[in-house]
């Protein structure tokens, strides 16, 4: 299978995704893709011959927010109508899970909750986030540190 970038105007959402995404996530996942657009190049965009979302509807939604032009996708072209309604839900599983000891000991609470992933907030990473968390210009508002509120 070959990685095409095409304008983002051509691929049509999948009516029949089961897969919704609530606000706070949203905006993580259209900050994750302003921040590091490669991630698409990783993980394009799956779609059918008719250029519709078979995996990646969110990303494509948030593509959107984010004001992308183009996107990279992959053509499955191949794929039964069968297969197709297989893949539209195995691409949301998650078959593993979280090693939160490791979580918690290796990895910085609040970049992963920024990064989207539901995790506790260990107290040292948010005061080490506020201590250097760079002032904004000419802003008088008040920010928490934990939902950018």
């Amino acid at each position: 299978m070959v990685t095409e970038l095409v304008r983002i105007n051509k691929i049509k959402p999948n009516a029949s995704n089961p897969r919704v995404i609530k606000t706070l996530k949203f905006k993580k996942l259209v900050k994750s893709i302003k921040e590091l657009p490669s991630m698409l190049k990783l993980r394009p965009i799956v779609v059918d011959e008719n250029y519709i979302i078979l995996g990646g509807n969110m990303r494509y939604k948030a593509c959107i927010e984010a004001g992308l032009k183009e996107i990279p996708i992959i053509v499955a072209d191949e794929l039964t109508e069968d297969e197709k309604q297989a893949f539209v839900i195995k691409d949301n599983l998650s078959f593993g899970e979280w090693d939160y000891d490791l979580l918690s000991n290796e990895w910085d609470s609040v970049e992963l909750d920024d990064w989207g992933l539901d995790v506790w907030q260990n107290e040292d990473d948010i005061n080490n986030a506020i201590e250097t968390e760079e002032p904004r210009p000419n802003s008088d508002r008040v920010v928490c540190a934990l939902c950018g509120k």
